[in-house]
């Protein structure tokens, strides 16, 4: 890794230049962490990595413009952004539930103190951390999406149980994760606003 080009200012004006050095800096610094958050969009890994590529391409081939970029990786994370839902919409129509997905996503990743990365791991961390028995019914709720009945009966408990367990989970990640909870949790786990407001308020 070459550190001159730490200082963003200076990699913006090499890479302006075309100097492909830059370019494999900025592939070695931005590549992995972009294919993490692009399959965190698409639950695709080849295809996040065709995000990815297609993104590194586009900025190079307007690497003249770069200078107005105000921050390199807010611009790639936006940018990736913008390549899954150009590629998303050009496979499928976007039904309501998918429109309040991608208007999540763009809470988030409009998040200048967070990155979309960070942030889901540290929702998946909490939702780890939960009492045991709470994480099960939680999970086999809102990622496995059984009904309340298919858990009582699976885990063998009342429908009572479970609905309690469920909601010491959303109070345990309210406390722990304040508001970033709900744009999260609905990209990860499905779970819509007004299920959110109900639960968390």
């Amino acid at each position: 890794m070459n550190a001159v080009f730490l200082n963003e200012e200076f990699l913006k004006e090499e890479l302006k230049k075309g100097n492909h050095k830059a370019l494999v800096f900025l592939m070695d610094t931005y590549h992995q962490p972009l294919c993490v958050y692009a399959y965190s969009l698409s639950n695709d890994y080849d295809g996040a990595k065709d995000i990815v590529q297609s993104v590194f391409i586009k900025l190079w081939e307007d690497r003249k413009k770069i200078q107005s970029i105000k921050s390199i990786k807010r611009f790639l994370n936006k940018s990736v952004y913008n390549e899954f839902i150009d590629q998303w919409r050009k496979d499928k129509r976007m039904l309501s539930i998918e429109i309040e997905h991608y208007k999540a996503l763009e809470t988030i990743i409009n998040d200048e103190k967070n990155d979309l990365t960070n942030q889901i791991k540290m929702v998946n961390t909490a939702i780890e951390n939960l009492p045991p028995k709470c994480k099960e019914t939680f999970l086999l709720s809102k990622k496995e999406g059984l009904t309340n009945i298919e858990i009582a009966n699976f885990m063998g408990v009342s429908i009572r149980t479970v609905e309690t367990q469920i909601n010491k989970a959303f109070r345990i990640l309210r406390k722990n994760l304040k508001q970033k909870i709900k744009p999260i949790l609905f990209v990860l786990l499905g779970i819509n606003s007004n299920e959110c407001h109900f639960k968390l308020n």
